[in-house]
């Protein structure tokens, strides 16, 4: 009931989870949380696009592909400072942590100098740091390393079988061959997905289960709901079917159950969360989800906005995880 940690779940037992009436999924969903985590305490976690659109993968779900008709445009890459002013700005808003996401299938060597400068000055603030780059080579994670990244988000997005109805120009295992260089160069793995795409729950059992049983779990696993965005392919499918898009109450199923398997993971409330009434959000927090992006905007979608977090906050009686220097990892060998 404490939740050990375990990386041998089955799909079966994983789907009983599911199963489970809802106030005892979210009742055991608390009691593991309980026995890893301090109780309502929130980490809070800023989100900023430093590359923006023209990214030439397909992923059906994102705004930001070279593919999609969502009106975004392509931008280069910030300068340094000005990341770091933004990064300042956070910090001084009370994120804990700080995370940049580059619109690249991957990123090209020429772009490291900077990303580096980034990584070294957002840590020197004190804040933990997070880039989402793409794929990434040994060699380009040996260097964000080396800079002192604490968290690399490479999302596995859906279930195995699911993944190539989402997206065709790389495949799942590309997916998971990158988080394996992360944690071979000794930086935490932040990976999720995201649900309401028109999968079936057999899907998100997948998806749980795909993150369950690696050999480590990550130390960070956001949960985002699908932002249906006109122009994007699953955006399209979703406003002709809209009895595709997830229900609340699954949602919060999905949180309990990667809560359950994953009881040391921080789970994220990430995108979609600016569309869920407070009541839903709490039910997240019941279920095990500690950590949240903060801010008016996530890359290029919408979000609910400090003031209306500060307000939901004091009505649920939460506070912020105070901020705290980041546990290096050790690098696993051969």
């Amino acid at each position: 009931m404490t939740g050990d940690v375990r990386t041998d779940w089955t799909r079966a037992e994983i789907a009983a989870l599911f199963d489970l009436p809802f106030d005892d999924l979210v009742f055991r969903a608390q009691t593991v949380h309980r026995a890893h985590h301090a109780a309502g305490e929130v980490q809070l976690c800023t989100l900023l696009s430093i590359k923006t659109g023209g990214c030439p993968e397909d992923c059906g779900y994102c705004s930001q592909s070279a593919s999609a008709d969502s009106g975004v445009k392509a931008t280069k890459l910030m300068d340094p400072r000005a990341v770091l002013q933004m990064a300042a700005q956070a910090k001084d808003s009370g994120s804990q942590r700080f995370c940049m996401g580059a619109a690249w299938r991957n990123p090209k060597d020429r772009d490291m100098p900077a990303i580096i400068e980034m990584v070294k000055g957002v840590r020197q603030m004190g804040l933990e740091t997070c880039m989402t780059l793409g794929m990434l080579t040994p060699s380009q994670a040996e260097m964000l390393a080396e800079a002192g990244l604490d968290y690399y988000n490479h999302n596995i997005d859906t279930s195995p079988e699911r993944y190539d109805q989402v997206i065709t120009t790389r495949t799942f295992a590309d997916r998971l061959d990158t988080l394996e260089n992360v944690r071979s160069a000794g930086i935490n793995v932040c990976s999720g997905g995201i649900v309401g795409m028109g999968e079936t729950r057999a899907d998100r059992v997948g998806f749980v289960h795909a993150l369950a049983t690696l050999p480590r779990h990550p130390e960070s696993v956001p949960v985002n709901a699908l932002i249906p965005i006109k122009g994007t392919v699953l955006g399209n499918m979703l406003a002709d079917t809209p009895l595709a898009k997830i229900d609340d109450i699954e949602f919060v199923r999905t949180v309990a159950v990667a809560r359950i398997t994953m009881p040391m993971s921080m789970v994220r409330l990430s995108a979609g969360r600016e569309s869920m009434s407070d009541a839903t959000q709490a039910l997240c927090f019941m279920a095990g989800a500690n950590s949240i992006f903060t801010g008016d905007k996530l890359l290029t979608s919408g979000n609910a906005g400090d003031d209306a977090d500060a307000a939901m906050f004091a009505r649920l009686g939460l506070r912020p995880m105070q901020g705290a220097e980041p546990m290096r990892k050790e690098k696993t060998c051969c």
